[in-house]
């Protein structure tokens, strides 16, 4: 497996340790540190093998692995963490100049996606909920677990973006001992609005499913409780809760959680969204104040305190969110009624 260490460095699948000499490699000669060390320089943190060294990589490993329009699903969501990575990475580092080859590559990129998404989108919605595919599917893994006697705590962060997970997930992890985590990256419903794509999750449901509430979020805990009594759970088995991302974790719970009673919780954070709708700075900024916010503990509480309840906790996004300029009001005279900032939502046909 030699070969592919260094990648598994470069693409977030394993975390460098940090060392504070070439010395402190214990029972090896000097020589052979130094022989051995090239393939493994990735995964010490005090080599020089700084965050350009690993942008530099990935670039290249990314200008290689570019998807096609004929590239099945799962090769598009592998190619997202790598992406994710590189721009978790260059926004955190803020140079202009990776900057401008990420948005190249990106424009590239979005071309081929978008007829990607044309061909290939609607069959997705078909796929086994095995490893979800889209939203919908999200809520039938987890009442496979439930089946099994398993708890089930279900996290959607609102508004959170893949490259954002990634700077969420290296603070996680020096937050949480011993956490153990598996990705795997899925699809949200188009539009990616929230009263879309979030309630997709909520209810187990294709969002044509739901039309009397495609425009508002109110109706999450219904379909929630739904979803779970059609799968032979009792309303006081489940737990639904929105607006969280601070305060105290405990209080939270302690009003929520029966011991003997709760078998699911469904909790909305919605912090990184109302970060995203005041954010004037772009990408950047966006990573900054997440990181800010990831420090403050909230979320590493919440899961520390489910995961000690005794939850197998899930944590995932309704739909992300990019940099981009806006056009202004396009002229549609009286053909749209209702003014959206993403899209437009029009009556009939």
């Amino acid at each position: 497996i030699l070969v592919y260490i260094d990648n598994l460095f470069l693409e977030g699948k394993l975390t460098p340790v940090p060392v504070d000499s070439i010395s402190d490699y214990a029972g090896c000669t000097q020589r052979y540190v130094l022989e051995t060390a090239a393939p493994f320089s990735f995964g010490i943190a005090t080599f020089e093998n700084d965050d350009q060294l690993r942008i530099t990589q990935l670039f290249d490993i990314i200008e290689k692995e570019l998807p096609t329009a004929e590239s099945r699903y799962y090769d598009w969501t592998t190619f997202a963490f790598k992406w994710a990575e590189l721009s978790s990475l260059i926004y955190c580092g803020n140079d202009k100049d990776n900057e401008i080859r990420l948005r190249k590559i990106g424009d590239v990129l979005n071309r081929v996606f978008a007829n990607w998404l044309t061909e290939h989108y609607s069959s997705l919605s078909n796929l086994p909920p095995n490893n979800p595919a889209m939203l919908h599917q999200v809520p039938r893994r987890l009442a496979r677990d439930v089946e099994n006697s398993k708890r089930i705590a279900l996290i959607v962060i609102d508004g959170l973006a893949l490259d954002q997970w990634v700077t969420v997930r290296q603070i996680l992890q020096s937050q949480v001992a011993n956490l153990v985590m598996r990705e795997s990256a899925t699809f949200a419903w188009i539009p990616t609005l929230t009263s879309v794509s979030r309630q997709s999750i909520f209810s187990g449901k294709a969002p044509c499913y739901f039309p009397s509430s495609i425009k508002t979020t109110n109706n999450e805990e219904k379909l929630w409780t739904q979803f779970w009594e059609n799968h032979g759970l009792l309303r006081q088995n489940i737990v639904y809760m929105r607006a969280l991302g601070s305060g105290d974790v405990s209080t939270v719970l302690d009003s929520l959680i029966h011991s003997s009673k709760t078998k699911v919780i469904g909790l909305v954070v919605d912090k990184i969204d109302k970060i995203m709708h005041g954010m004037q700075l772009g990408s950047v900024g966006m990573h900054n104040q997440i990181k800010q916010w990831c420090n403050d503990g909230f979320l590493a509480a919440l899961i520390e305190q489910l995961l000690e309840n005794g939850y197998e906790v899930w944590l995932t996004a309704d739909h992300g969110n990019v940099q981009c300029k806006g056009s202004g009001r396009p002229a549609e005279g009286v053909i749209a009624e209702t003014r959206g900032e993403r899209v437009r939502v029009f009556p009939s046909l």
